[in-house]
């Protein structure tokens, strides 16, 4: 065990510690929940980038959406795939760090890009006579540019307060990944000041990303109430119910695990909870978009079709 954090080289991941042979059932069952993320958000940009039709601002943000989703869950189950099924639980503090930055990155560049959705169909439904000239090319894509920027901000300064404690209590992290609760019980030194900052920080992202969403969301239902026809309330509210239901699974498990942590709920428990939004939330969007949207059902219809017509040539 090292004595402090210049010493230590490595950290010994728990995991889920179970029996030999639930360890190859949970391999086989998050290997095909990686799968079905990797195929579904990949289909998804593939899908919007060949169809005219989801050449709008909307899915541009979704290709974007998808892409994180990608990373999001690449930056985590590969790892928990090995510990499940070599036994290798050893990473090594370089690896932890870069698996903890391309965590935070992901998870905070998502709260941005949700909250950039939300304002994306304020404008669309509020003002969508000036919906072309808000949303330009430029526009969004500076729009994206600036979640990526405050989360690479935010990401920055979370890993360099993380890493600069110092571990000596243990290198046994008991968790499936690196992150800031399980790292945060191996510290022997004062880190009530890196606390401070790396939760303020990662306040001001759920924060400000919750402001804008219920901001736009609350403007968008009251225009929604003015439509007269019932036909018109339904066609209106579709367009957000796909982006509604993503932010609720999202920000409703943070918070969960958030409460959760600070209720003095048992570790396990938190475990259960970060597979959900590590895992199962990446997994979900696809769907949660495809099922949902008229648009996109079309689209995948239409490329079902061509490939049918392929294959009969």
């Amino acid at each position: 065990m090292a004595e402090n954090a210049t010493r230590v080289t490595e950290f010994i991941l728990m995991g889920f510690q179970l029996q030999a042979s639930l360890q190859m059932s949970f391999f086989f069952v998050f290997l095909a929940f990686y799968l079905i993320t990797i195929g579904g958000n990949l289909g998804m940009i593939v899908l919007i980038q060949s169809d005219p039709r989801l050449q709008t601002p909307m899915y541009f943000f979704l290709s974007h959406l998808s892409f994180l989703d990608i990373c999001y869950s690449s930056v985590i189950v590969p790892q928990l795939l090995v510990t499940l099924g070599t036994d290798k639980t050893v990473i090594t503090y370089g690896r932890c760090a870069a698996q903890f930055f391309f965590f935070t990155l992901c998870a905070s560049t998502e709260c941005f890009l949700l909250a950039v959705m939300a304002y994306d169909r304020y404008v669309a439904v509020c003002n969508p006579l000036l919906y072309a000239m808000a949303m330009t090319p430029q526009a969004r894509l500076g729009l994206v540019m600036a979640a990526y920027g405050g989360a690479m901000v935010n990401t920055v300064i979370r890993t360099g307060c993380t890493f600069s404690i110092s571990f000596c209590k243990s290198n046994q992290v008991d968790f499936f990944f690196c992150d800031l609760p399980p790292l945060l019980k191996l510290v022997c030194s004062e880190t009530r000041l890196q606390e401070q900052v790396i939760f303020l920080f990662a306040f001001l992202v759920i924060t400000t990303s919750i402001l804008i969403i219920l901001m736009s969301y609350l403007f968008i239902i009251r225009a929604i109430l003015k439509i007269r026809t019932a036909g018109g309330k339904a066609k209106t509210f579709s367009t957000c119910a796909s982006h509604m239901t993503a932010v609720a699974l999202f920000f409703g498990t943070l918070i969960f695990m958030y409460l959760k942590s600070n209720m003095g709920k048992s570790l396990w428990e938190d475990k259960i909870v970060s597979v959900f939004y590590t895992v199962i939330i990446p997994m979900l969007n696809p769907m949660i978009y495809s099922l949902r949207n008229k648009e996109v059902k079309e689209a995948l219809k239409k490329v079902t079709q061509r490939m049918k017509v392929a294959q009969a040539d």
